[in-house]
């Protein structure tokens, strides 16, 4: 995915990666480290945390997940989103909400390690690190050992 991202925005220099709380930063973590391997400087890592920003507040407790950390303006920079599992897209959906909270990207984009399908809304990732077709019943969880796919308990 890195060699991806820096052939798209032809290198890093206007890129910023933000980790979607909480299995995002890991994800973005890793992302800029390659990044960075590749390119010889380090590009800047966020944090969001969307749980104030969902559609589904009212139907399940908001539970906010950890601190939004942005420390840099977004105006005119290449946001890339990293998420570890893209199911629905309302969690993506509401991170470009939050996302405008903090400025106008000239681009955003979106890195996810697995999609699993199943989407709700026109949202499609820009890189992916696995499809893996799922069940909707079907949990996926990305860790730094690998995958696990399991079943939902009710």
């Amino acid at each position: 995915m890195a060699h991806e991202v820096i052939e798209a925005n032809h290198g890093t220099d206007d890129v910023l990666l933000v980790g979607l709380q909480t299995g995002g930063v890991p994800v973005a973590d890793s992302l800029a480290a390659a990044l960075a391997s590749i390119e010889g400087h380090e590009v800047p890592v966020g944090s969001l945390d969307v749980a104030f920003y969902r559609d589904d507040i009212g139907l399940r407790p908001v539970l906010p997940e950890a601190v939004t950390h942005i420390p840099w303006p977004l105006d005119g920079k290449v946001v890339v989103l990293c998420d570890d599992v893209l199911f629905t897209g309302r969690t993506i959906r509401a991170a470009l909400n939050a996302l405008s909270d903090y400025g106008r990207p000239r681009a955003v984009q979106l890195a996810v390690m697995v999609d699993r399908g199943h989407r709700e809304l026109p949202i499609r990732p820009d890189y992916v690190g696995k499809n893996l077709p799922t069940r909707r019943d079907e949990v996926v969880d990305v860790h730094a050992d690998g995958v696990d796919l399991g079943e939902m308990v009710r």
